[in-house]
């Protein structure tokens, strides 16, 4: 009801708020629809209220009935607006029919045609809107069919459904030059490049379900889970850290068919006790390591290149050879049990090819090793304190059940007999086990909670040769080539997940879903929100960066995003808007009710609910008092606080209602949540479930101190044609007095509830610490009650588990918004609040409100409903839609009796209320919006009843059914429209072209000639004027030759540089006019570990010879797109006496600064990148 209608009938409506009921005789119109009942056979007299002869009295029934048989069609009711204003189709499918005896709204006088009432249902109902909706929280989200906020993407991957991805979610991505390749749970897959824009598979298609609207793509044979992604260009590989701690090669020119899947190609077993966590090549070409408990191991590329050259046939000789190479750091640098570097899992290595260093890093410490040497340079803290300590952090995190057991076994046996009485072995085992609770409870507090702000969870090396870390409380820290703390930026208040960089620009991937893009001084330069789940990794390739999000979307930006470009593709996708539109319409039905701690025939549930199913898609429950009790309230808040919830009870009416639906042959369910005696569950019709998921849910406890559960609300969200739909069961605080706090439990339930994964997934040390929790709460609670009685019981235990609540609680859910802290349900297409609301009827008294019910006029009651008063008011559910009330009282009722008769007739005579309700939002701004990519999701009511024959409780269920209309992007059409104009628009390639640009460079020479420990220098000079040039130098070939023999080249992995020789820079940023001295230096000293069995036979012969290596230095533009690349020769002419072995390794050279000038920054290439030299010209 709009605010303008509300005034112009304020005062007609306040002069008959008070006036006596319309007389029953004659005549009359009013305001009411047709009374169905049988309350003359039922209806049971009790002689203590004989003195008033209420209009429900069976002798008057029939009275009543006659004198509304002739409806108005004038009344105030119909001034309401039928909201949903784009829904003039019938909806035929609606069956407004009962197996049993139910009140609802024909909207049509009885006596008329049955031409005219068809024509009358096919309306939807009149809406009464709640004020306070169009601004702040209660604002429905503003949507787009491209979003503005945000530079335009490529969607490589669309959103999948977290359902479908059971086995194979994607959890880590890298690219080549052509392809780009993902890690999944099954396995590798890569798309090419030249397919971006092609059209997904559709459903039935070769794509499994998920991947219906992705590009095309490739898949591997299934493998255990896939943990890390590296790319070697050199030797055209991909390699893949498994968690079966393997390592597997993949060939990156393969061709596979559709039908089949390629196959691995070297692997090896890298940890036998551990997964594979991080994946890395040295500036020399090794394969480095990291796994669980500080385990770091090197495979020289000797072992690995000879393994390669072995037949398919030899693969076991192959693994076996590179395993027998395996150099295990760890134990290095151990000894006499002592080691000084950390004990936690290596989750990042990192290749500072710069420096010749690889830098290892765990959650709260750093390791560097020399990468030529494989010698450990430093280990220092995550604020740059060195440390040099034994770990003992592995004995310290051993299991709770190991520490306890191990204290048992060590106490000598007559100990364990003189245990004392069985009370105080209770005793002790109870304070033990709150010990363990306390214990575990104070891990994410205090102390624990500053550290674990400050763990690593992203590492990156920078162009300018800085190494950037990324905190869990948001904290970018870098870092010089030495490993000391230089600077600080804070741009984000959320955890840090990933990084990338691409010439003078880092980007960084939030765990909020954002992504931001700063400078190589740390000056933020644009943020945007990527995805509506966290970004797990980054990577560069084919001119953009590339993002994965935890759900498994992959979206492409463009390197020079945001800017330009996004100015030209931005509007003309938008006028596209209506070549990749589709509109669907989903049927719903929400059900609520109150069960009294009963439990109802199934009869009365085919009547709420299962008569009703055949014609929705959707169907939601929502019950209030499944289950009540202080024992049960306090036991239900112990394991929420723990993860754990649900209850026989609570299985038994999911059961029940699923039974009466027909689930398993029409229906899936899909999902619940139960919060002591709330419960929520959701319903899907199989035909519709490929198109729903991602179900989330949500609690928030509004009962005593914020803590029981027998008020408060619990939720479901979900996604259905790609729009967010979020379902909330409520159970306010009751008492006609009490409207405050209902209004500021709904305000509670609004502002908190944090949607999740379900938390019933609990691990078994959850289910051990539930035990303990159970063991005391049991035990604290019959000690209270047994001193205290049971209202300071409740009062202790609500304070006792408020606290353990607020301890183990999640931190709440960061806003994937710019308007920060904004709730989860603000941030949904549609929501709807069922449940027991409380509100009740004031200013009248208990005789009147019957009189008011017998004689439906039910205008004059809702004008004394508190609900809608506070509503109008905009003090509670701010902006959201009810459909006019034309069903009696659902309070309070006396079980068993049926029909309106049955309403109580007690002591305390409770006046009648609509208790019960259903109230929603959706995209609408105006009740004229109509359903487009702009307002997504417009929903109308087409049925808003109670079942008065039901008579298990007292309270009688509610049920409304909505028609829903969805506008969602075909996202397969929009990727190709998307390439059209990428590639078509005269602007975009414009742009394009001028990304292109690389700027001219002279190398001093194309030749140098060393000696044995001789360094020269190789200068580049930028002739540019304008632009930036980034160098990366690699090594193409190298090769021993004597005279009169022909060259044979090799390259070592990702064309790394041979032992002997060490280029410093290798990586380096040159401005306009400036040059930057390279220095080529040869070191001919030997370690130990040069001589083991993985180099090649030939190596100490090839050392008598001269060699040679052709250098390559790839240049490219600050953000160009394109590379050329420019070669040198270098040629060792070997000299026997200088050659030296030493038993011991050597610090390289590569740490040694390079005799070059100031006008240019060194800094290296991510191990990724190796690849990104695609594209080249060579001089």
């Amino acid at each position: 009801m709009s605010g303008g209608l509300d005034d112009a009938d304020a005062d007609a409506l306040s002069a008959l708020a008070n006036a006596p009921p319309p007389s029953t005789t004659g005549n009359r119109k009013t305001h009411s629809q047709q009374l169905r009942t049988n309350t003359g056979t039922n209806f049971k007299r009790h002689n203590k209220h004989q003195h008033r002869k209420h209009s429900l009295d069976e002798s008057r029934i029939s009275a009543v009935v006659d004198g509304f048989q002739n409806l108005s069609d004038d009344d105030d009711d119909r001034d309401f607006f039928p909201y949903a204003t784009s829904s003039s189709r019938s909806f035929a499918d609606v069956n407004f029919d009962s197996h049993r005896q139910s009140y609802r709204f024909n909207n049509s006088n009885s006596n008329n045609s049955s031409s005219s009432s068809s024509s009358d249902e096919q309306h939807p109902f009149p809406e009464f809107s709640g004020s306070g909706g169009g601004s702040g929280i209660f604002k429905a989200p503003s949507r787009s069919a491209v979003h503005p906020g945000r530079p335009t993407a490529l969607e490589l991957r669309p959103h999948p459904l977290r359902e479908t991805q059971v086995g194979r979610f994607i959890r880590t991505i890298a690219c080549t030059e052509t392809q780009l390749w993902a890690g999944q749970e099954s396995g590798v897959r890569f798309w090419n490049f030249s397919d971006a824009f092609e059209p997904g598979l559709g459903i039935g298609g070769r794509a499994r379900r998920g991947d219906e609207d992705a590009a095309p793509f490739y898949e591997s044979s299934n493998t255990p889970p896939t943990t890390c992604l590296m790319i070697d260009c050199g030797s055209k590989l991909v390699w893949s850290g498994h968690k079966d701690g393997k390592v597997r090669s993949w060939r990156m020119d393969q061709q596979p068919t559709d039908e089949t899947t390629f196959k691995e190609g070297l692997s090896w077993q890298a940890h036998h006790r551990g997964p594979v966590l991080s994946l890395v090549t040295s500036s020399y070409g090794d394969i480095w390591t990291g796994s669980e408990n500080g385990v770091i191991k090197v495979w020289p590329w000797e072992a690995v290149e000879k393994s390669l050259t072995l037949s398919p046939a030899e693969r076991h000789m192959a693994a076996l050879l590179v395993e027998r190479a395996s150099v295990d750091l760890k134990s290095q640098v151990t000894v006499n049990g002592v080691c000084n570097i950390s004990s936690s899992d290596v989750k990042y290595l990192l290749s500072d090819n710069v420096k010749a260093k690889v830098w290892a890093a765990g959650s709260l410490s750093f390791s560097m090793w020399d990468a030529r040497t494989r010698e450990l340079l430093k280990v220092y803290n995550v604020d740059g304190q060195i440390e040099n300590r034994v770990d003992m952090s592995s004995s310290q995190d051993q299991p709770l059940e190991e520490e306890v057991s191990v204290k048992a076994a060590s106490k000598p046996k007559k100990e364990k007999q003189q245990g004392g009485s069985f009370l105080q072995r209770s005793r002790n085992a109870i304070i033990g086990a709150a010990d363990a609770v306390r214990r575990v409870a104070t891990k994410g507090t205090g102390a624990f909670a500053a550290e674990d702000a400050k763990k690593t969870e992203a590492l990156l090396l920078a162009y300018d040769g800085m190494i950037w870390t990324g905190c869990s409380n948001g904290v970018l820290v870098q870092w010089d080539a030495n490993g000391n703390r230089l600077h600080d930026f804070h741009h984000h208040h959320c955890a840090v997940l990933c990084f990338c960089t691409y010439g003078p620009r880092i980007w960084i991937g939030y765990v909020s879903g954002m992504v931001q893009v700063i400078d190589l001084e740390g000056n933020l330069i644009a943020g945007w929100i990527a995805h509506n789940g966290p970004v797990i990794k980054l990577v560069v390739g084919n001119g953009s960066i590339f993002s994965l999000a935890t759900h498994g979307g992959i979206r492409g930006w463009y390197i020079s995003s945001p800017g330009p470009l996004d100015n030209i593709l931005r509007p003309e996708l938008a006028k596209r808007e209506h070549m990749y539109t589709t509109l669907e319409t989903v049927k719903l039905m929400v059900g609520t009710w109150n069960v009294g701690q009963g439990k109802p025939c199934q009869e009365a549930l085919v009547s709420w609910v299962g008569s009703q199913a055949s014609d929705v898609d959707i169907v939601v429950v929502g019950l209030q008092e499944v289950e009540m009790g202080a024992g049960f309230l306090a036991m239900s808040a112990a394991k929420e606080t723990i993860g754990v919830e649900g209850s026989t009870n609570g299985q038994w009416w999911q059961d029940a209602i699923g039974k009466a639906m027909g689930e398993g042959s029409a229906f899936e369910r899909v999902g619940s949540r139960q919060l002591a005696g709330l419960l929520i569950a959701i319903w899907v019709r199989k035909s519709l479930r490929t198109h729903v998921g991602d179900l989330d849910v949500a609690a928030v406890a509004c009962g005593l101190g914020r803590t029981f559960g027998n008020k408060g609300g619990v939720g479901l969200r979900l996604r259905v044609y790609d729009r967010i739909m979020c379902f909330v069961n409520c159970h306010l605080a009751a008492h006609l007095e009490a409207v405050n706090r209902r209004n500021a439990d709904f305000d509670h339930i609004y502002r908190n509830i944090t949607f999740g994964r379900s938390i019933n997934n609990a691990s078994g040390m959850a289910q051990y610490l539930f035990l303990c929790c159970s063991l005391a709460f049991t035990y604290l609670f019959w000690v209270l009650y047994s001193s205290f009685g049971l209202p300071w019981v409740l009062l202790i235990l609500s304070a006792g588990v408020s606290s353990t609540a607020q301890m183990l609680r999640p931190a709440t859910s960061v806003a994937i918004n710019p308007d920060e802290g904004k709730p989860d349900l603000a941030e949904a297409d549609m929501v709807i609040f069922c449940g027991d609301f409380n509100y009740r009827l004031f200013g009248i008294t208990y005789d009147e409100a019957r009189d008011f019910v017998s004689q439906r006029s039910f205008d004059w009651l809702r004008e004394k409903d508190q609900l809608r008063a506070e509503m109008k008011a905009g003090k509670v559910f701010q902006g959201m839609r009810e459909a006019i009330i034309r069903f009696p009282p659902t309070y309070k009722f006396e079980r068993g009796k049926p029909g309106l008769g049955g309403y109580d007739s007690g002591e305390k005579k409770r006046i009648p209320a609509w208790c019960d309700r259903i109230l929603y939002r959706d995209n609408r701004s105006s009740p004229t919006s109509e359903c487009s990519l702009a307002c997504p999701v417009v929903a109308s009511i087409w049925q808003y009843e109670a079942c008065m024959d039901v008579i298990e409780s007292d309270h009688k269920p509610v049920r409304c059914k909505f028609k829903v209309q969805i506008s969602h992007v075909d996202r397969s059409v929009r990727r190709q429209q998307f390439g059209k104009i990428f590639m078509s628009n005269e602007k975009i390639s414009s742009i394009r072209e001028e990304l292109r640009c690389v700027p001219e460079i002279a190398l001093s020479t194309d030749k140098i000639v060393l000696q044995n420990q001789e360094t020269r220098s190789l200068t580049i000079t930028n002739r540019s004027n304008k632009d930036d040039a980034i160098f990366q130098i690699l090594c193409e070939g190298q090769t021993a030759v004597k005279d009169n023999e022909e060259a044979e080249y090799r390259h070592r992995g990702s064309f790394g540089f041979p032992r002997w020789l060490e280029v410093a820079p290798a990586v380096g940023i040159i401005k306009p006019g400036n040059s930057a001295e390279i220095s080529v230096h040869h070191d001919e000293t030997h370690s130990i570990d040069d001589l083991t069995e993985a180099a090649p036979q030939s190596w100490r012969s090839e050392d008598t010879r001269d060699k040679v290596v052709i250098l390559s230095v790839v240049i490219r533009g600050s953000r160009s797109t394109e590379t050329r690349s420019h070669q040198c020769q270098v040629r060792h002419r070997f000299s026997p006496k200088t050659t030296t072995t030493n038993p011991e390794p050597s610090k390289a050279h590569g740490s040694k600064k390079h005799q070059g000038g100031t006008h240019h920054r060194s800094f290296a290439k991510h191990s990724d990148r190796g690849d990104e030299h695609h594209r080249s010209r060579h001089d």
